[in-house]
């Protein structure tokens, strides 16, 4: 298993991971799915930003970041976008994706990386916790997916 950037061959694999969830889960509020090009043109504007853990060119699962909020007083804080196949969890995946991603985050001069995470999704809840992110607001009823309304926990890490 390696951890390494995305490459625009990976734009069809991470777009099947991302659309899986959107169309199955409240882990993204998101109900469009993502088409493999503008994968590709995430790829190619997020450069060592945007990483995939991969197992003989099989993606598995990606991280990456961008920006929080626009405007220059919020350049060094990233939000960020994990995902795994759902075969793939379980395995310590998730924490090498972030490990990476938060590597290259310091090297780009980031000082903050938010996650905003589906109330629903304890999981990803407590993924973030035992990586040193802490809740800092949750947002209620802000989503709205499969006829219900949805909180948002927004969730932070110094860097």
């Amino acid at each position: 298993m390696i951890i390494r950037q995305a490459k625009p061959e990976d734009a069809g694999a991470i777009a099947d991971i991302v659309n899986e969830i959107v169309d199955a889960t409240t882990i993204t509020f998101t109900t469009c799915r993502k088409p493999a090009q503008d994968i590709l043109a995430d790829i190619d504007a997020r450069g060592p930003a945007f990483v995939v853990a991969a197992e003989a060119d099989r993606v598995l699962g990606f991280a990456t970041y961008f920006a929080f909020r626009s405007g220059p007083g919020y350049a060094q804080v990233k939000e960020h976008s994990i995902v795994l196949a759902p075969p793939a969890r379980g395995w310590g995946l998730g924490r090498r994706l972030m490990a990476h991603l938060e590597d290259v985050a310091r090297a780009e001069g980031v000082h903050a990386l938010i996650a905003g995470v589906s109330g629903e999704n304890a999981d990803g809840i407590a993924f973030h916790a035992a990586l040193g992110f802490r809740e800092v607001g949750r947002l209620p009823e802000v989503g709205h997916k499969f006829g219900r309304w949805l909180d948002l926990v927004l969730m932070q890490k110094l860097l």
